[in-house]
């Protein structure tokens, strides 16, 4: 399960907290800035939009980056990070409290539409904008996804001459498979790489985060199940399996954005930070911010400032 489904997952656990709480706190409340939160109704000078963000690192950093390109075309723009899960950070888009936020097209699908099953990107996100409420939109989707990925070390890759997953079928039932619990049973897990590509490992050993990537670093298991953006895959010089069928879907990053707060200027500041987003460019960030430590607003300063944008 990607973390943007575990996001929606502990939503409900979330709000059902906040309540049992009766704290009178607002779960924004955490919020870096302050806006007036006004509908646009002329230049962009007189616009002003909140940039909202989940609650884990790659949302936070998406959000500053955001930010930063809006003010850059005179937008006047504002940050409140680190909200929460998806059905918290939707409630305050519904709300105003928000007016943009990050998102995911395959795991936003699906929070609509539990039956939704498209896994091509044109089509998951054709699927996305019939399935949002008429108070939301989606802008462009960039090419940066972060998703389920199978990796392996460059030593392994050459050995086998590995390039995609459905390499690994002739040498998987040699090989042990490190991945979350849950890889085990779920029908996008080792269930969907037999289905899909005929790979069956010869074991599996539950692992996840650091101790993951520990085991394939020192030879305990071959390949791994590793977020496709998470900065480890890149210092370690993991090589990363194309998943040609698309056995996870496609997850492209996507400003979601509440209509009424929609301008010519919004548009093309979003949109062209989409155009310069690839999964390589955000995993690089992310190491920036994840593994060096950097401020993200720092990292999303000079992101927009080495691209055009800033």
């Amino acid at each position: 399960m990607s973390r943007r489904t575990l996001t929606f997952a502990m939503s409900v656990l979330t709000v059902g907290a906040l309540a049992a709480c009766g704290s009178s706190s607002d779960p924004l409340g955490s919020s870096t800035t302050t806006s007036a939160a006004g509908a646009s109704s002329g230049s962009a000078a007189s616009t002003s939009i909140v940039v909202g963000s989940a609650d884990f690192s790659e949302s936070v950093l998406l959000a500053e980056i955001y930010a930063g390109a809006l003010k850059a075309t005179g937008v006047n723009a504002t940050t409140k990070l680190n909200i929460g899960s998806r059905e918290i950070y939707l409630k305050a888009l519904d709300d105003g409290s928000i007016d943009v936020v990050p998102e995911y097209t395959g795991a936003l699908a699906y929070y609509y539409d539990k039956n939704f099953a498209e896994t091509d990107p044109t089509k998951v996100y054709d699927g996305l904008t019939g399935l949002l409420p008429d108070t939301l939109q989606v802008l462009k989707a960039s090419a940066a996804e972060d998703n389920d990925s199978i990796n392996v070390t460059a030593e392994t890759a050459k050995k086998n001459n590995l390039k995609s997953i459905a390499d690994l079928k002739p040498v998987a039932g040699e090989l042990t498979l490190g991945a979350p619990p849950e890889f085990k049973e779920r029908p996008q897990g080792i269930p969907g790489l037999t289905k899909t590509y005929g790979v069956t490992f010869g074991s599996f050993r539950p692992l996840k985060g650091a101790q993951l990537v520990q085991a394939l670093k020192n030879g305990q298991v071959q390949a791994a199940n590793i977020f496709s953006t998470d900065p480890a895959i890149a210092a370690n010089g993991f090589v990363t399996l194309t998943d040609d069928q698309r056995l996870f879907g496609s997850q492209n990053v996507v400003p979601l954005l509440a209509k009424s707060k929609n301008s010519a200027e919004v548009t093309a500041a979003l949109d062209a930070v989409s155009a310069k987003l690839t999964t390589a460019v955000l995993s690089d960030l992310l190491k920036q911010t994840d593994i060096d430590k950097a401020d993200p607003q720092t990292v999303a300063a000079k992101f927009l400032a080495d691209n055009g944008l800033g």
